[in-house]
C-alpha cells in the first residue's frame, strides 16, 4: 500500500483525543508529550506532530517513522530550527516564547488505526525585574508625596503589584493612602509589564518606616523594600539650652543653644540678648564672652520664619566684693584698742572664715590688745566658686614688765637657780646683779623667760633688769647662801660621835687584851707546878725567885 493511499484509509479511521494543556517557561525548551505520555501501539507506523497556525491552518513539523532514530522536519518556518523530538515521541520546542502558546498535536498512526491528541501550550514568565522608581528624598507630614512606583518588568501572566508599610499591607482609602496600578503590553514579546504608584501623606509617627512593594507571579511573591525615609515637618516647639557648666562668676563665657522640634531642623535662629535680637545663620548656638554681674537675666530664642515660637531662659551671675580695714602691718601698743571692719557685697550669702597665721579663729575682737593677739589675720569669702581675701599683719608693743622674780634650790645642791620673767615687745634683754653661769632664755607672744644659775657663798639682793627700746623695768630678790652654820654643828656633832664611838672601842679592846694575858699566864703557872710535882724533880732557882714569881701571880 503506497503512502496516499495509506493516509486516505488514516483520514477514514481517524479518532481524535480530548486536548491536553502544558505550561512551559520562557527561554526554556517545551516538552509536549504525545497521547498524555502513554503507551503507543504495538504496531506504530508513526508518529506525526503538527500546529495550528495564527490563520487556522495547519501546519507541519516532522514526522517520526517507527523504525527510525531520527525524525524528518517538515516544518519551513521558524519552528524548522527548534522543534525535535525524543525516544518517547514527545515534541520539544527550544526558546519558548509567548509565540508558542497555540494547540500541538500529536497524530499517532498504527496499522489498524489513527490517533490525534491535541495539546495547548501556555508559557509563563516571571517578572525579570521587581523595582521602586521616583523615589523621594523625604516625605512631608501632612501632604501626600510619591513614595514610589513600583514596576514588574516583562512577565506572563502579568504580575499583581502590592503595598506594605512595616510589614503590614496597605490599603488605599484615596486619601492618606493612593494607590494607582498599571500594566503594559509589550507588542513585540507579548509580554505585560506591571506598575503601582504609591502616594501617601506621612506623620510624625512615620519617621523611620520601612515602605516595601511585593510582586505576585504564579502565587510567588517577590518583595523589594524601601530605606526608612525622613519625614520632614515644620517646627512646632523651640528650647534653650544653656550648654556651658554653672554657676556662673564674672569672666566666664556662656554658649546658649537654640533648637526646634522640625525636620530637617531650623539652620538659623534669632537671639535676644538683653533686648537686642540677633540673627545667627547656619548654627543654633550663641556665646557670651566675659560676662559682667549685668548679664544676669532672662534670654530668648525664636524661629527666624515664626518669631511667636520661642524659649526663654534665665542667667544667674555671681560676684563678690570684699573691702577689709585695716590691711597691711599695723603696729598698736599693748592695751590699745583696734577696730577691724568689714564690708562685703555679693550676688548671694557667702562663707565667712578668719585665720591667724593660718589657723582657724573666730572673728577678732580687740578692745583691749594683748600681746597674744599679735599675728597675721586673713578675712576669706566664698561663693559659687568665687573667693575673696585679704588681710593684715598686727604687731602689738608695749615696754618690758617683770611679771615674776623667783628662786630655786634643786634639793641640797650648792647651787640656786633664779628665774626672772618679763612680758614686752620687742623682745626684752636681761641683765642680773651678780655672776652666773648657765644661762637659758626663751621668748614666745610677748613673755620671756631668763634663767641663770648662782652659787652664793653669802647671803646676797640680786636685781634682774630687762630693758627694749621702749622702756625698762626691774625687780630684786634676796638669796642666801647655800653655806649655812646649822650644816656646819651638825657635823661637828655627828664627829663627836665618831670620837665618842672609838674611845668606848678601844677600852673594851684593852680590856679584853689584859684578860687575856691573865688567863694565859695563869694557865702556865698551873701548868709549872703539875709538871714538877709529876716528875718529883726540883725546883731551879732560889727562895727568893719563887717569892718574885708568886708575888707576881698575886699581883696579876
Amino acid at each position: 500500500m503506497d503512502l496516499s493511499s495509506f493516509l486516505i484509509l488514516a483520514l477514514t479511521l481517524l479518532q481524535v483525543g480530548a486536548s491536553e494543556s502544558v505550561t512551559g517557561l520562557y527561554g526554556e525548551t517545551l516538552a509536549i508529550p504525545c497521547n498524555r505520555g502513554a503507551s503507543l501501539p504495538e504496531d506504530l507506523m508513526f508518529v506525526k506532530w503538527k500546529y495550528e497556525k495564527d490563520d487556522g491552518s495547519i501546519g507541519d513539523l516532522l514526522i517520526k517513522q517507527s523504525h527510525s532514530e531520527s525524525a524528518t522536519v517538515q516544518a519551513t518556518d521558524g519552528y524548522a530550527s527548534r522543534v525535535s523530538t525524543d525516544d518517547l515521541y514527545r515534541l520539544l520546542i527550544s526558546q519558548a516564547t509567548l509565540k508558542d502558546q497555540k494547540t500541538f498535536t500529536c497524530m499517532v498512526v498504527s496499522e489498524t488505526n489513527v490517533m490525534e491528541y491535541p495539546t495547548t501550550v501556555v508559557v509563563h514568565k516571571k517578572p525579570s525585574s521587581v523595582q521602586i522608581m521616583d523615589k523621594p528624598a523625604a516625605l512631608q507630614k501632612d501632604k501626600p508625596v510619591t513614595v514610589g512606583t513600583c514596576v514588574a518588568a516583562d512577565s506572563n501572566p502579568a504580575a499583581t503589584i502590592s503595598w506594605k508599610k512595616n510589614g503590614a499591607p496597605l490599603n488605599a482609602d484615596g486619601k492618606a493612602i493612593v494607590i494607582t496600578p498599571s500594566m503594559k503590553l509589550d507588542p513585540a514579546t507579548g509580554l505585560s509589564t506591571t506598575s503601582s504608584m504609591l502616594q501617601y501623606t506621612a506623620t510624625k509617627e512615620d519617621v523611620g518606616a520601612v515602605f516595601a512593594c511585593v510582586a505576585t507571579h504564579e502565587k510567588k511573591d517577590q518583595e523589594t523594600a524601601l530605606e526608612p525615609f525622613p519625614v520632614h515637618y515644620p517646627s512646632e516647639k523651640v528650647t534653650l539650652q544653656i550648654m556651658s557648666k554653672g554657676p556662673f562668676v564674672e569672666g566666664d563665657n556662656v554658649t546658649l543653644k537654640c533648637q526646634a522640634d522640625g525636620n530637617p531642623p531650623p539652620s538659623s535662629f534669632f537671639f535676644y540678648i538683653k533686648g537686642q535680637k540677633t540673627l545667627v545663620e547656619n548654627s543654633d548656638s550663641h556665646t557670651l564672652t566675659d560676662i559682667s554681674r549685668d548679664a544676669a537675666g532672662e534670654y530668648k530664642c525664636s524661629l527666624t520664619n515664626d518669631e511667636k515660637i520661642e524659649a526663654t531662659q534665665s542667667i544667674a551671675v555671681s560676684y563678690l566684693d570684699l573691702s577689709l580695714s585695716p590691711t597691711g602691718d599695723i603696729v598698736k601698743k599693748v592695751g590699745e584698742s583696734l577696730a577691724v571692719k568689714v564690708e562685703k557685697t555679693a550676688s548671694g550669702e557667702p562663707q565667712v572664715s578668719w585665720t591667724k597665721d593660718g589657723k582657724p579663729v573666730k572673728e577678732p575682737n580687740f578692745e583691749k590688745l594683748a600681746y597674744a593677739d599679735a599675728g597675721a589675720y586673713t578675712f576669706e569669702l566664698s561663693l559659687d566658686g568665687l573667693t575673696r581675701r585679704q588681710s593684715f599683719k598686727l604687731a602689738v608693743e608695749g615696754k618690758p614688765v617683770i611679771t615674776s622674780l623667783t628662786k630655786h634650790r634643786p634639793g641640797e645642791a650648792q647651787f640656786k637657780v633664779l628665774t626672772c620673767e618679763a612680758d614686752g615687745v620687742p623682745e626684752p634683754r636681761f641683765q642680773w646683779s651678780i655672776n652666773n653661769t648657765n644661762e637659758e632664755s626663751s621668748y614666745s607672744e610677748g613673755r620671756a623667760v631668763h634663767k641663770i644659775t648662782v652659787i652664793p657663798s653669802v647671803n646676797l639682793t640680786v636685781t634682774c633688769t630687762v630693758t627694749n627700746r621702749l622702756g625698762e623695768d626691774s625687780r630684786t630678790i634676796n638669796v642666801s647662801s647655800v653655806f649655812k652654820e646649822v650644816p656646819e654643828k651638825r657635823d661637828s656633832e655627828e664627829s663627836s660621835d665618831d670620837q665618842s664611838k672609838v674611845i668606848v672601842g678601844v677600852v673594851l679592846g684593852l680590856l679584853i687584851a689584859a684578860a687575856v694575858v691573865g688567863l694565859i699566864y695563869w694557865l702556865y703557872m698551873k701548868n709549872s707546878r703539875q709538871g714538877s710535882w709529876k716528875t718529883n724533880e726540883k725546883e731551879i732557882g732560889s727562895s727568893e725567885e719563887s717569892k718574885k714569881l708568886e708575888d707576881n701571880e698575886l699581883t696579876a
